[in-house]
C-alpha cells in the first residue's frame, strides 16, 4: 500500500511539473509532439532525429521522408504488411522479445504500438516502447527507453508523451493507402514507407547509440 502511494505521489508531481519543464516541437508541418525543454536535434540527409532525458526514462523522436520513386499502398492490409516488416527489422536489429504489439488510432491516423524487451550481459533488462506512424511524405518513430525498475512510473513520463503527439487536420488517415478499408473514407496518393530496411536497421542502432552515451554521460 505505501510502494503504491508513493508511485501514485511520484506521478503526480512529475505530471504538474511536466508543463513547466515540456514545451511543444514541430517534428514537421504536420505533426508536433511535447518534448523535455532540453533535447537534442540532429538532421542527418533529410532524416531528422531528437533525443531527450524523460524523468524515468529516454525519449528518441525519428523521422525519415520516404522514396519519391515508390509505389503507393493501396489498401489497409498494405498498411499492416508495413507495420508487421518493421516490427520483425525491430526485433531482428534489437535481438530481443516483442511485447503488447497492437495498432492504435491517432486523430484518424493508424500508427502501430509495440514495446521490444532486451537483455544485456549483466542480466539487466531493458525496453523500449514504439509507436510508428506511416505517412504519404514520412514516416515517424516515437520510442521510451527504460529500465525494469522504472517500470512502475513510467506512466508519468509516456502518458503525457504519447498523448502530446498532434496532427494537423491535412494529415488524415486516407493519407496511408489508396483504397478505403471502412465507409466514409477517401483515397489519395500514398507512398510505401521505405525503400528498403536499410534505412529501419541504420534509425535503430542511431536511436540505440545515442540512448547508450546518454547511459554511460549518467554513470549508469
Amino acid at each position: 500500500m505505501k510502494k503504491s502511494f508513493l508511485i501514485f505521489c511520484l506521478s503526480l508531481l512529475t505530471t504538474l511539473g511536466y508543463s513547466q519543464l515540456y514545451k511543444t516541437v514541430k517534428i514537421d508541418t504536420l505533426i508536433s509532439v511535447t518534448l523535455p525543454s532540453v533535447y537534442t536535434k540532429k538532421d542527418t540527409a533529410g532524416q531528422q532525429t531528437l533525443s531527450a532525458k524523460a524523468s524515468y526514462g529516454f525519449i528518441v523522436v525519428t523521422r525519415i521522408p520516404n522514396a519519391a520513386n515508390n509505389a503507393p499502398l493501396k489498401k489497409e492490409k498494405d498498411l499492416n504488411k508495413v507495420f508487421k516488416n518493421y516490427v520483425k527489422d525491430v526485433q531482428q536489429v534489437g535481438n530481443g522479445t516483442i511485447l503488447n504489439e497492437r495498432d492504435t488510432l491517432i486523430g484518424t491516423v493508424k500508427g502501430h504500438l509495440f514495446t521490444l524487451k532486451t537483455q544485456d550481459d549483466n542480466g539487466d533488462v531493458q525496453y523500449r516502447q514504439f509507436l510508428f506512424i506511416y505517412s504519404r511524405d514520412a514516416s515517424y518513430t516515437f520510442q521510451y527507453f527504460y529500465n525494469d525498475a522504472q517500470s512502475e512510473l513510467i506512466g508519468a513520463d509516456t502518458k503525457p508523451f504519447y498523448s502530446s503527439i498532434k496532427l494537423q487536420p491535412d494529415l488524415q488517415r486516407n493519407d496511408q493507402y489508396l483504397v478505403p478499408s471502412k465507409p466514409g473514407m477517401s483515397g489519395g496518393v500514398k507512398l510505401i514507407v521505405y525503400g528498403g530496411s536499410g534505412a529501419i536497421i541504420i534509425l535503430l542502432l542511431i536511436s540505440t547509440l545515442i540512448h547508450r552515451k546518454k547511459r554511460q554521460a549518467a554513470g549508469e
